[in-house]
């Protein structure tokens, strides 16, 4: 799960508030219809704004080549231009389409543009030049088909350019909603989107897309942004440090719950040691260890406040079982008979739990309806769950969750680029943080470990998924930010968990 820019800017830059592209469709007309504000002033605000992160961004850069659409995006694209050439830089528009097409208010600003004596030519490709700077300016919030012919070609030249890319409220080619690619989409190396930010900007290919996210409300006001209620709201580990208060001075372990974690079948004992120490560093007062009996030494050697017992059957899992307060089932279980007799007598307890890794595999062969627990699916697993492929859940992120919660209830977190944690009767967060240091083997496991260590501390479960995604994306980003993305281990994450937990 990453967001590359959570890295490099300031949350507290972005609002919460995450929408539906028509959600902010809606609040853009009101602006106009209920509150007076002319399409024409948003147009200029937002070309102004796009031309403000552009010039503060990259200050020295002289050329400026702007790839315009005929809609409203491309009229955005024409006040940067135009404020550009104002300014005195070398720019061309780089026209898609046919200009008999700009209508209304970009219309007027392509013309006003054109009036200038600024440049404006139909693509034909970009051109090989230093000290440039590209504005993509092809499509808003409106594209919801793949791209094709020259506006795909289009893209493909933004993004074989060497030179860096604004991209103008949406990178073209994203679906704004789902943070979906319609076939190919610009990389951007920034992004200014406004009035409300679109929540496929934070989930699935958007942070990939995005780059760096700028936001401007372009001073609507305050009453239309409150017209709509968020589909989803942003979260990150700075949001939720206020949940993570100082313990009392009398504080004893048996305050802070007992997890039982179930799983290490042979040659994945690993697994379970990383979701042990996950859970440790959480801040479980206990955490207790089933496994096979040839890890059991291992496991003591590797971390010794790790309860272990021999598991070979249901039976032996009873009185270990009778002690835990929150069972962990999945990492390393397996599928053969070990694990699936596990499962069964794990599933068949009256406990809050959290099910991982081959638990969620286990569970896709018998699905059933739970509020008590939360599953961890990365989207292969969540593809078994619903019976369908991982192309489609990666296809709408959002409604994956949403089917998930129908048919097995509880709480959800999808991982992956931009992790959605959704429970009913909850509006679903996104997680802005983490980075391409998380897609390594084992860090699934410290995130189960986490979330089942705060559940143990007495968090509702929705509550202890969403602060473990959050505390377990900030620690993979202090990692990359000290030492780098490529090669951060799982076993990195605990001891900076640990300080998180501790703000």
């Amino acid at each position: 799960m990453w967001v590359p820019c959570s890295i490099l800017q300031p949350m507290t830059q972005l609002p919460h508030e995450l929408y539906r592209p028509d959600q902010v469709a809606a609040m853009d007309r009101s602006a106009i219809r209920e509150h007076g504000v002319s399409g024409l002033s948003l147009m200029d605000r937002a070309g102004a704004e796009a031309y403000r992160v552009l010039r503060g961004t990259w200050p020295h850069s002289r050329r400026l080549r702007v790839v315009c659409g005929t809609g409203n995006n491309g009229g955005d694209g024409f006040v940067v231009a135009f404020l550009a050439l104002r300014e005195g830089l070398d720019v061309t528009v780089h026209q898609l389409g046919d200009v008999s097409r700009i209508k209304g208010d970009a219309a007027t600003v392509y013309r006003r543009y054109v009036d200038a004596g600024g440049r404006h030519e139909a693509f034909a490709g970009l051109p090989d030049e230093d000290d440039l700077v590209l504005v993509d300016a092809l499509f808003g919030t409106g594209l919801d088909r793949a791209l094709e012919g020259p506006w795909r070609e289009a893209v493909d030249a933004i993004n074989e350019a060497a030179a860096p890319v604004l991209a103008v409220d949406v990178p073209s080619g994203l679906h704004s909603d789902t943070g979906t690619v319609l076939g190919t989409a610009v990389r951007a190396s920034a992004t200014v989107t406004f009035i409300g930010l679109k929540r496929g900007l934070f989930t699935g290919s958007g942070p990939a897309c995005t780059g760096r996210l700028h936001y401007r409300d372009l001073d609507v006001p305050e009453a239309v942004l409150r017209e709509q209620q968020p589909a989803a709201l942003r979260v990150d580990y700075h949001d939720l440090d206020h949940v993570l208060r100082p313990r009392s001075r009398d504080a004893h372990k048996g305050a802070y719950g007992h997890v039982l974690l179930v799983g290490g079948d042979h040659g994945m004992g690993g697994a379970a040691l990383l979701a042990g120490r996950g859970a440790l560093r959480a801040g479980a007062g206990l955490v207790s260890v089933a496994t096979r009996e040839r890890h059991v030494a291992g496991l003591l050697a590797a971390q010794p406040e790790l309860m272990t017992h021999a598991v070979e059957g249901a039976a032996d899992l009873e009185a270990p079982a009778r002690r835990a307060s929150v069972l962990l089932i999945g990492p390393g279980l397996g599928r053969g008979d070990w694990g699936r007799t596990l499962f069964a007598d794990t599933l068949a307890r009256d406990m809050p739990m959290v099910l991982d890794a081959d638990a969620l595999n286990l569970l896709a062969e018998e699905p059933g309806r739970r509020h008590d627990r939360v599953l961890t699916p990365h989207p292969g697993e969540a593809a078994r769950l619903l019976d369908v492929t991982t192309a489609d859940v990666q296809a709408d992120r959002f409604a994956a969750v949403e089917a998930l919660l129908e048919r097995y209830g509880g709480t959800v977190v999808l991982k992956g680029a931009g992790s959605i944690v959704g429970t009913v009767g909850q509006t679903p967060r996104v997680c802005h943080g983490g980075n391409p240091g998380l897609a390594s083997g084992g860090t699934g496991d410290v995130l189960a470990g986490v979330v089942a260590g705060f559940l143990a501390q007495g968090h509702s479960p929705f509550e202890a998924a969403v602060l473990a995604v959050c505390v377990h994306a900030g620690a993979a980003d202090r990692l990359a930010l000290k030492e780098g993305e490529r090669g951060l281990l799982a076993s990195d994450l605990p001891p900076v968990i640990r300080l998180l937990v501790n703000p």
